[in-house]
């Protein structure tokens, strides 16, 4: 009887985050999605787990991937027409991810979440130099710089004193979903469950690029493992970012 009581009341879709924030399913400008057909399965998958609006933050990397708020916006369309057409209601937001280097550039036209946050990123393998400096200099401009994956950086695995000066300069942190399942390694799943138990999180997002992404959280969803994981952390998704205008 218990165990009947517990299947019965598991939570197998992920309304319970609602938007998600951080996501490279625009057509064809990333390492993402390569495709209009394929953004719209994507979309398409991630509303049936349970979201109600995506934030599509590609990459501004001028070595690799060279986007400007005009490139992002015309994918951003394309896929919203396309997403009429079908009659998918998710709610469509864009916004980009900035890799912190030497081509990062304050007064060029930004693209932030919302009006005021701005997704940030470094290289996996060193600290971007300068990186308090350049979050000091996003807040002198009116952004909150919201540093994404902290726990995939293996510069912190060993020195996690670095990223609580960054809350307590107000920074603020952005969990990958793959991280607490064992996606991207014991280390990075490690560090992601000690920056949850103390509470260093401020939100969640899936960071799709692609079909293993889309199925490894399909199957996390839908299974309950999720939400039993990390469901009732809090996270400020829907507070921040339900209420955006697309």
């Amino acid at each position: 009887m218990l165990s009947f009581f517990s299947k019965k009341n598991k939570v197998t879709d992920i309304s319970w985050l609602g938007v998600d924030m951080h996501s490279h399913v625009l057509p064809g400008i990333d390492d993402g999605s390569p495709d209009v057909a394929t953004s719209l399965r994507f979309v398409k998958s991630l509303q049936e787990l349970g979201f109600e609006q995506l934030i599509c933050t590609p990459h501004i990397y001028k070595e690799l991937y060279p986007n400007t708020k005009e490139t992002i916006f015309k994918a951003k369309s394309s896929l919203q027409s396309e997403m009429n057409k079908a009659g998918i209601a998710l709610k469509l937001a864009a916004g980009a991810e900035y890799m912190i280097d030497q081509d990062f550039n304050l007064e060029e036209s930004l693209c932030p979440l919302d009006q005021k946050h701005l997704l940030i990123e470094m290289s996996y393998l060193s600290e971007s130099p300068g990186i308090s400096k350049t979050i000091f200099e996003i807040e002198i401009k009116g952004y909150q710089p919201v540093l994404a994956h902290p726990e995939r950086y293996t510069f912190y695995f060993k020195d996690k004193s670095r990223l609580r000066r960054f809350k307590e300069k107000g920074c603020l942190l952005q969990l990958n979903l793959l991280s607490v399942l064992g996606y991207y390694g014991r280390e990075v799943k490690q560090l992601a469950e000690l920056l949850l138990k103390e509470k260093m999180y401020d939100f969640a997002g899936t960071d799709l690029h692609h079909d293993k992404h889309l199925s490894t959280l399909t199957e996390a969803v839908q299974t309950g493992k999720l939400y039993d994981l990390i469901g009732s952390y809090g996270f400020k998704n829907q507070e921040v970012f339900g209420s955006i205008c697309v």
